[in-house]
């Protein structure tokens, strides 16, 4: 099938100079469950040979004690990125113990019928430590614990500052035209997000690779999942589960009506959220019947990072600062692009045909026409969403946009047609073919839906003969790739020197903790 014409005009303005986006930056966060030789989910504390969860600024915890989040800090290019991400993993790996490997999947390894099995990160007994457990517990006895053994990754994307004051004087809008650098910034930013959720489904199509999932993670639920070889359940023409009903899930936000459309309006909707009592989570009470708190609070959020959203506006928090005063004190720096499923063939969860699809689609959201976005459009792309997370390679899978029906491969290779330009611009401003070999890598998984990670994924858990027998292949192939992965003596030095710093930073934390945690938290509730 070859690419259609673009069905816009270019969204390309013919002032653009390719030098405007030599200062992008991107960064990766990866989380990896800690898998025991046997499949099963570890049980063992986090590696103390890697510092503190708590300090540390490459290698933490999420949810559990057991899933692991890697880190990097900003990168000037693509290979730059996925470099460092490679030099977190070797170095996790070479400090796991008793046999445990990285679970390569998006959706979990085997988890047993308890769900108390799945430990709680543990970071330590300062209050700030004990806070975060707290908020984990909270969201273990709100959601259950299952839901919260997902991985992902998050991709971040900022754009040049020169960008922006270029796109600015190029404005025919007056009131635009007005705006202070940073207010015109997160405005931009915010029809990037708008569009990036409209775009979601293209996202899941192209990269979901989580149409299957170990019987273990559905014990206790209603599904409708069918059974597809021993222990594995799927839909036959899944894309990404993580991404729907299975997965990370919330009915109490669904009521919320944050929105996108400025930043003001956002943070409003968000502190609405983090102040509102939720009757259901009241229900569940504050404390134990020993008098332990389970949650931090009973609102529908109990912190703003409980919000579940395929995309997030970023600034980076100064001391005492939330992630909302953050945003408001100097408006959002970049954005974090979280519907991504892992890819279990990479033994880092993300390749540079992901990467490099990632920040043109980016920079097609920033550029492209982005209207305001409420909930009669939200259904709609939520509907889209589901569509492609539960039959997105269905020979009939469709799309709705603009009140009519188009087939999904169309409907994506009309949107990647519209991309190749940006594709070539960050092409010549990186003096790479990477940006442009990614979207061929993207529309042959078009043309044929064979070729997707999804139909992958089954292929090989059917060969496997099962999540487990798929997954621990790949964990070890995995393994091996980290330990021929060099790590230069300079890299070895500085991640020595963190595990030291961050395990002292926590003791400090902990001997400064003079307060009781029952007045912490009593000064946060």
């Amino acid at each position: 099938m070859s690419q259609p014409e673009a069905i816009s005009q270019s969204i390309l303005p013919n002032w653009v100079d390719s030098a405007l986006f030599k200062g992008m930056l991107r960064g990766i966060e990866r989380e990896s469950l800690r898998m025991q030789s046997n499949g099963f989910l570890s049980q063992q504390n986090h590696p103390e040979a890697l510092g503190s969860a708590l300090t540390h600024p490459h290698i933490t915890t999420d949810y559990s004690e057991a899933l692991m989040e890697f880190i990097t800090p900003p990168q000037a290019s693509i290979p730059e990125a996925l470099n460092y991400l490679k030099d977190i993993h070797a170095v996790a790996h070479r400090h796991l113990e008793n046999g445990e490997k990285l679970w390569p999947l998006s959706m979990p390894c085997m988890l047993d019928e308890e769900e108390e099995n799945i430990r709680l990160a543990d970071y330590g007994t300062s209050n700030i430590g004990r806070f975060k457990t707290l908020y984990r517990h909270g969201l273990g006895v709100r959601y259950g614990r299952r839901m919260q053994t997902i991985s992902g990754v998050h991709y971040n994307v900022s754009f040049p500052e020169e960008l922006f004051e270029a796109l600015q004087q190029h404005e025919t809008d007056e009131q635009l035209k007005a705006l202070s650098l940073q207010d015109y910034r997160s405005h931009r930013y915010f029809g990037l997000i708008r569009n990036f959720i409209r775009l979601t489904p293209l996202v899941m199509f192209l990269l979901g690779a989580s149409p299957s999932v170990c019987r273990c993670f559905m014990t206790g639920r209603d599904h409708h999942l069918l059974p597809l070889v021993g222990g594995t359940l799927h839909l036959p023409y899944a894309t990404a589960l993580r991404m729907g009903r299975f997965g990370y899930q919330n009915s109490a936000q669904k009521e919320l009506g944050i929105h996108y459309n400025n930043l003001p309006d956002y943070l409003e909707g968000l502190q609405q959220a983090v102040h509102t009592p939720y009757s259901a989570f009241t229900r569940l009470g504050l404390n134990d019947k020993n008098g332990e708190p389970i949650q931090i609070n009973d609102h529908v959020l109990q912190i703003e990072n409980e919000y579940y959203s395929l995309v997030r506006p970023k600034q980076v928090p100064e001391a005492g600062e939330t992630p909302s005063q953050a945003l408001a004190n100097r408006g959002v720096a970049y954005v974090e692009l979280r519907a991504v499923d892992v890819n279990p063939y990479d033994p880092i969860g993300v390749d540079e045909d992901t990467a490099g699809f990632l920040e043109v689609l980016a920079l097609y959201c920033l550029l492209k026409y982005s209207p305001e976005l409420f909930d009669k459009e939200l259904e709609i792309i939520e509907k889209n969403q589901t569509e492609v997370v539960n039959r997105g390679r269905a020979p009939n899978a469709s799309i709705i946009e603009n009140k009519k029906s188009i087939h999904i491969e169309k409907w994506a290779a009309q949107h990647l047609a519209d991309m190749a330009p940006l594709a070539q611009m960050l092409n010549q401003s990186y003096a790479t073919q990477l940006y442009s070999q990614a979207l061929s890598t993207m529309q042959s998984r078009i043309d044929e839906v064979d070729n997707t990670l999804s139909a992958q994924v089954i292929q090989d858990t059917l060969s496997n003969n099962g999540t487990w027998g798929f997954g621990s292949v790949m964990a070890q192939k995995h393994a091996e790739a980290y330990e021929q992965h060099q790590l230069s003596p300079e890299t070895k030095r500085y991640f020595d020197a963190l595990a030291i710093s961050s395990l002292e930073k926590q003791q400090q934390l902990e001997q400064e903790s003079t307060q009781s945690f029952d007045d912490y938290l009593a000064a946060f509730r």
